[in-house]
């Protein structure tokens, strides 16, 4: 067969269902190889970034990948943003790039360039084919390095006039294997440790949100009763409403969550990536006793330094100590503190939940609404601003993989994509991207896919007019900030030119029945509020007066 066609035929074997993206003419071959698939939608998308914001999505929510697609040059540069963000953010994607025929590699050419270096610094893996018959070599190669803990992207680059050859090759059978578990004498002296604790934590990491690591971990933490702090991207690995739940931490200052670290002699990371929160922001003095559990031995770092590493499989991990505090039991730990900080996080996010009296919304009341109309599995995916700290502080699930936040890589221009994906794989729950003025606009021109399929989505704008988030930070550091506002177009009227539903809430009082009728609405819906950022500079207030909370307090 076609070399094309045995790419698409090893990528059905690979159990591939999406490929997004932008073809161009060094793609041709393997177009047509594609078109002829019955296994595999392809989802032609109007910017390269999109499509690979779509890719990380879909393999956040689903652990299976799925690819990105664009032509050589222009096309495979558009691609390396939403590429990296996945890749940092953990979730397996395929990049697939055309490139110019060989014949011409070797020299100044018509938009060469070298894709395979650009994409190095991002991806996992990055190769591209130089023989037609080493193709279901390299598919079954990239795929399981993409799934491989810790997930992330690859890439195969396929020059046109290598699509074209002819080889009698046959996609190479795909075959599971089980990942490794930490050794027995480990996990007793994890065991010992948390035998000698008196007031253990645990930090929840992305590993966590795996669907059997997250049902261990509550396992143990019914069992234990220790608390459990989650990262941005772990929500939800704990159910929200549990008494260990201690909600979230990341922010760049203390919060409340945090002085639960800060009482603990003992800190148990699960799924633990740095990329998401310095271990210097809670162990600024490098002393603390620390479990490391996680796929992968601890990053070397001068405030990260683990007594115990526990590598292996996240959820085997969790089973094996489940199994020994099941046998041997644990002593009862004076977990009172953090009773009291989950409380004092409580009353936080009860304190502007029924604020109606303002024209312009504070972010307290729309999440809190937010959480009212949503249902459990239901969908929020946050895109980067300052939105993305209240969504972190006052957005907290029941379930895993019910909010997504970018928060490796941190790109804008996220939610809008992604929840198009999200709708493609729970067509069956609310899907609600929540951005901020700036970062709905990065990619703006998906909400003409987002109509061509009919995704039953809802875009929740923040509208400050302004990058509200480098605002902020600007006004911490240097008490001002420079100039960062811009300007809007009519969202009625954009929304109505994509012929999108579209809805602008005036009053705080009228947000949650304004949400509720966008979710009830077939296909995409755009949501408009302006935002009270007033708030940003009132939490660092609150954040700067925190002291550790006494377990006397009621």
């Amino acid at each position: 067969m076609k070399a094309s066609d045995l790419l698409v035929r090893c990528l059905e074997e690979e159990g591939i269902e999406y490929i997004f993206g932008v073809p161009g003419e060094e793609n041709a071959d393997f177009m047509m190889s594609l078109q002829d698939s019955k296994q595999i939608r392809f989802v032609l998308t109007r910017h390269e970034q999109g499509a690979a914001f779509m890719a990380e999505v879909y393999g956040r929510l689903t652990g299976k990948v799925a690819g990105c697609l664009g032509t050589l040059g222009p096309g495979a540069t558009n691609l390396v943003t939403g590429v990296a963000d996945g890749n940092m953010d953990r979730a397996p994607l395929l990049v697939l790039t055309g490139q110019g025929s060989t014949e011409r590699l070797h020299k100044e050419s018509h938009q060469i360039m070298d894709v395979i270096e650009m994409f190095k610094p991002v991806t996992k893996w990055a190769t591209t084919v130089a023989n037609a018959n080493t193709i279901p070599e390299i598919v079954r190669k990239a795929v399981r390095v993409a799934l491989t803990e810790k997930p992330g992207a690859v890439v195969i680059e396929l020059p046109e006039d290598i699509a074209k050859h002819t080889t009698e090759e046959k996609p190479l059978l795909r075959k599971r294997f089980r990942r490794p578990g930490p050794d027995d004498k480990i996990v007793s002296r994890a065991l010992e440790m948390l035998r000698e604790a008196r007031n253990p934590v645990i930090i929840a990491g992305n590993g966590t949100i795996r669907k059997r690591a997250s049902k261990q971990l509550r396992t143990f933490c019914e069992a234990t009763g220790i608390g459990v702090l989650s990262t941005f991207m772990a929500k939800g690995a704990v159910d929200v409403d549990a008494p260990y739940c201690l909600y979230t931490i990341g922010l760049g200052a203390k919060d409340l969550p945090t002085l639960a670290v800060d009482a603990a002699d003992l800190v148990i990371t699960l799924g633990f990536d740095m990329v998401e929160y310095h271990p210097h922001l809670w162990n600024p003095s490098a002393d603390k006793s620390i479990i490391h559990a996680d796929f992968l031995p601890a990053e070397i770092d001068q405030y990260y330094n683990p007594d115990v590493e526990l590598v292996g499989d996240l959820a085997h991990t969790l089973w094996m100590l489940n199994q020994r505090v099941q046998q041997e039991g644990l002593p009862d730990y004076d977990l009172s503190n953090q009773a009291n900080i989950r409380k004092r996080m409580g009353q936080e996010l009860a304190q502007y939940a029924d604020d109606d009296t303002e024209q312009s919304i504070r972010p307290q009341k729309m999440l809190s609404d937010l959480r009212r109309v949503l249902r459990p599995s239901d969908v929020l995916l946050s895109d980067v601003g300052a939105h993305k700290m209240w969504v972190a502080r006052h957005y907290h699930c029941h379930e895993p993989n019910t909010c997504l936040i970018p928060n490796g890589f941190c790109s804008m221009g996220f939610a809008l994509p992604g929840a198009i994906a999200a709708s493609l794989v729970h067509p069956d729950r609310h899907i609600v991207g929540l951005a901020g003025d700036a970062g709905f606009m990065m990619n703006v021109q998906e909400m003409e896919t987002a109509r061509r399929l009919d995704s039953d989505i809802v875009m929740l704008v923040w509208e400050d007019g302004a990058y509200g988030l480098i605002a902020w930070k600007q006004e911490t550091q240097f008490g001002r900030h420079t100039d960062l506002t811009f300007g809007n177009p009519d969202w009625l009227e954009l929304a109505r030119a994509f012929g999108w539903s579209g809805h602008r809430v005036e009053r705080s009082a009228d947000f949650a029945a304004i949400m509720s009728q966008a979710l009830l609405e077939t296909g995409p819906s755009l949501v408009v509020a302006p935002v009270d950022y007033r708030e940003n500079m009132l939490l660092n207030k609150r954040l700067g007066d925190l002291v550790q909370p006494s377990a006397a307090v009621s």
